[in-house]
């Protein structure tokens, strides 16, 4: 009987070390549940079937771009893309920077999520240093093919922010600053802004 009682308090106490040093494994926060809160809503919009209708398009992109953008903050992104470029640009070039990347950026998101409908999104794994977040996701296909998805994200007062997406392992901002970096080395900063005024044009 003795035996069987110091077996018991051994499991229960390996498992109570075993929580202590891996709580994070086990336990999402703050940080995962606001993702989850968009991204939720996005489903929600994405799987509704009169917003699936060719002529409520416009409209099912809208919610779409409205949901992203309490959560997304396109200034820190825009800062990000345009890396050591950033700080020689006047206010007003910063502010249209912005402005312009962001309407880039919503249209991109909006493209590439509207591929998914019906997928499941399983929430793997949360990392948070101070002010700073990674929350780990995982996109189920139909045909069960996993799609790894990270928010990099940050606090603002009470409020996370994502300032990355990482899709496949391929960082959107990452990619964008190469890209604009070439296109800036190579030209000039004028030529960048022109060509994405063309993109962004509705």
């Amino acid at each position: 009987m003795r035996q069987k009682i110091a077996g018991k308090l051994l499991v229960l106490l390996l498992g109570i070390l075993i929580f202590c040093l891996f709580p994070h494994k086990t336990t999402a926060g703050e940080p995962t549940d606001q993702v989850k809160e968009t991204v939720d809503s996005v489903i929600k919009i994405l799987n509704n079937k009169d917003l699936k209708k060719p002529e409520k398009r416009h409209e099912r992109s809208s919610k779409i771009r409205a949901a992203i953008e309490k959560r997304f903050d396109f200034e820190e992104m825009a800062k990000r893309s345009l890396a050591l470029h950033w700080k020689n640009r006047t206010p007003r070039e910063q502010e249209e920077f912005v402005s312009l990347f962001s309407d880039l950026l919503e249209d991109t998101y909006i493209k590439k999520i509207e591929r998914y409908e019906d997928e499941k999104v399983n929430y793997t794994d949360e990392r948070t240093d101070g002010s700073y977040a990674v929350v780990r996701t995982k996109i189920i296909t139909a045909k069960e093919i996993e799609i790894p998805v990270d928010y990099k994200i940050f606090k603002k007062g009470q409020k996370w922010e994502i300032y990355d997406i990482v899709i496949e392992g391929v960082s959107l901002v990452n990619n964008y600053r190469t890209q604009f970096n070439q296109i800036i080395r190579s030209g000039s900063y004028e030529e960048l802004i022109k060509k994405l005024r063309k993109k962004t044009v509705k």
